[in-house]
């Protein structure tokens, strides 16, 4: 079993896609549009719904990570309720990441070492994602 997260956008999950696929260095291999699911009949999609992501999929450091964006009209809370954790054993990687995920965003803790950890900090990106980060020896 795992543990997958699903972090919805308000219209720039293709946005926050490409973003973290340059920042941890993967290639998502399908993004879904509301308008591929062709609901057709009597579901007739608004237009400016045609080209949301309805779902995608990245592997970020061995774990899954689903995006979408919301439908036009949901409701929608930016991601402050969703935090994601990244542990890794190499130093250099955990380091790229957090400098990438900062720009554009806000630094929670700075890395430093604690109590648990020789490496441990936090940040929130530009889309308002918290992220942690702690080095596992």
């Amino acid at each position: 079993m795992a543990v997958n997260v699903y972090l919805t956008f308000n219209g720039n999950c293709r946005e926050a896609v490409t973003f973290y696929e340059k920042i941890f260095n993967v290639k998502n291999t399908q993004l879904m549009t509301f308008g591929d699911a062709n609901m057709g009949g009597e579901h007739q999609l608004p237009e400016e719904a045609k080209a949301l992501i309805m779902h995608t999929r990245l592997s970020i450091l061995g774990s899954n990570v689903m995006f979408s964006d919301v439908f036009p009209g949901s409701p929608f809370t930016i991601g402050n309720n969703v935090t994601l954790a990244i542990v890794v054993n190499d130093e250099a990687k955990l380091r790229a990441a957090y400098e990438g995920l900062k720009e554009g965003g806000k630094v929670v803790m700075e890395l430093q070492e604690t109590f648990w950890s020789k490496c441990y900090g936090a940040v929130t990106d530009k889309f308002g994602i918290e992220w942690q980060f702690n080095l596992e020896e």
